[in-house]
């Protein structure tokens, strides 16, 4: 429709020229000058990519998406690796680092960071855990019962005299994602006091630490 009717207008004007010679010269150049051929081009894809574009990809392989992102079978907790390591003399934040390596699955190559790809860890003699410097008096724990001025306070040695796992525990947990996936992966820490732990029947091998400062220099 806006063909026919600029080529209506154009006739017009051709036809006003003829009277008005001042029209002639302006008008003239404007409509010898405009095209009006219509042209469809059709952009096919090249001959080696035509395949990508076929019917039968849709019961094939998936070519577009090339990324591996772990599937339920990749991470079931029975078949996860158990580690065990003694916690006698170690400094407490490079043992909970290590610990939350492995937790965490950062050592395997399989690693995704939404996706609990971990293994357990035991760690037996907890009560034997080290710190550096004056820690032991100086590093405080902080607990409150919910109520107005229900605030604890307690050092590290009177927690360790206490509860010696929750310090374990305590130092794991805060290297771990908040939320449900970290939630889950906390329950990947068995801790205890003595030497025995009940895990024996997942045949537990040792805890690779590869941090030569671990342990506590005498």
């Amino acid at each position: 429709m806006a063909m026919i009717a600029y080529a209506t207008s154009s006739s017009a004007m051709f036809a006003a020229s003829h009277k008005n010679p001042l029209l002639s010269t302006n008008h003239t150049t404007t409509t010898t000058n405009r095209n009006f051929q219509i042209r469809c081009q059709r952009n096919l894809a090249p001959v080696e990519q035509r395949w990508m574009f076929t019917d039968s990809d849709f019961t094939g392989p998936d070519v577009w998406n090339k990324t591996w992102y772990p599937k339920a079978e990749d991470h079931v907790n029975t078949e996860k690796t158990w580690y065990v390591v003694d916690a006698t003399d170690k400094i407490l934040g490079r043992l909970a680092s290590t610990i939350a390596i492995h937790i965490r699955g950062k050592n395997l190559a399989t690693y995704t960071p939404s996706v609990d790809m971990g293994a357990f860890v035991i760690v037996v003699n907890a009560d034997k855990v080290a710190v550096s410097g004056k820690k032991r008096t100086q590093k405080l724990y902080r607990r409150h019962s919910g109520r107005p001025g229900g605030m604890k306070v307690e050092t590290f040695d009177q927690l360790q005299q206490r509860i010696p796992e929750r310090i374990i525990e305590h130092a794991v947990r805060g290297m771990l994602p908040k939320g449900r996936l970290g939630r889950d992966l906390f329950t990947h820490l068995k801790v205890y006091t003595g030497p025995d732990h009940p895990h024996q029947a997942q045949k537990p091998i040792d805890l690779p630490i590869r941090d030569k400062r671990i342990q506590k220099q005498t």
